[in-house]
């Protein structure tokens, strides 16, 4: 694994965009894991090492604001548009034809958005725990963690608020917690612990009403193979949605994640095993 990194553009100006490159750079086959809000492409080492072993080479960024990516001047340009240039820069980065898509939740919204386009580069999509359609109470509950900016001592507090505010992810290895920690700490100005994203992508909870999401039409217009993995417990893919997204559009694969919220982790081998398989069939 190496650490790389290119520039994207906002109204602002440049930003910085890092993310981590697994396995052989000619490799014939490259998928890219996107991440969740508020999390970072590191989430993704384990699904990528297993990926990487196969043979395909494996690319997971830190969307802008989160991570070791930079984050915007101007927190009104955090939004979608900007996600599908800086994912599309990535994709003319990496100098291929096609890419398998990996996203959860919001990286999941990413991959389905890029997939809809006509002459789109995604060749297979895996959608973790997210769909067309999101509930207006799911998204203020979101909303509600993703405001706020808490301080910790030390990385111990950061991983004690990860494993209840991700409870969603299931039962995981204490290095998988350990890990997502480390990896989830910033250092503020003034020494003290904060989280690695910039509390200013919870703009647009603050500036605009909070709604239900629609994205069907968005749905109905991918034509690639789509997995769809939904948490048991996950309040933001509902099983009527997960079920519909089975019968229209791609019809999805849709598989059901036991012991699981909002959102199977991708850090144990049965998760990452369904993911493997889909993608190398």
């Amino acid at each position: 694994m190496i650490e790389d990194s290119l520039l994207g553009l906002s109204a602002t100006g440049f930003h910085r965009i890092a993310y981590t490159d697994w396995g052989d750079a000619a490799a014939d086959r490259v998928v890219v894991c996107v991440h969740g809000l508020t999390r970072n492409g590191r989430d993704f080492d384990w699904l990528a090492e297993a990926l990487a072993e196969s043979g395909v080479r494996v690319i997971c960024p830190d969307v802008v604001g989160r991570g070791r990516s930079d984050w915007i001047a101007n927190p009104a340009l955090y939004g979608y548009p900007q996600y599908l240039a800086d994912m599309t820069a990535l994709i003319a980065r990496l100098g291929v034809a096609e890419v398998d898509w990996v996203g959860t939740s919001m990286g999941g919204l990413i991959g389905l958005m890029l997939a809809a386009q006509p002459k789109s580069p995604v060749r297979r999509l895996v959608i973790n725990d997210i769909g067309p359609f999101v509930a207006k109470a799911a998204l203020e509950r979101i909303g509600d963690y993703v405001g706020s900016d808490p301080l910790f001592e030390d990385v111990a507090g950061i991983e004690a608020y990860l494993r209840f505010i991700y409870a969603g992810f299931g039962v995981l290895p204490d290095e998988c917690w350990r890990h997502m920690a480390e990896y989830s700490t910033r250092v503020r100005s003034d020494g003290r612990l904060g989280l690695a994203f910039d509390p200013g992508i919870a703009n647009v909870f603050k500036t605009q009403p909070v709604g239900d999401v629609d994205l069907w039409a968005v749905w109905d217009s991918v034509r690639c193979p789509v997995l769809a993995l939904r948490g048991a417990d996950s309040d933001l893919l509902l099983p009527e949605t997960a079920q519909a997204m089975a019968e229209r559009g791609p019809k999805a694969q849709v598989v059901v994640v036991a012991g699981t919220g909002h959102a199977p982790s991708l850090m144990v081998d049965d998760q990452i095993a369904l993911v493997r398989d889909f993608l190398l069939e």
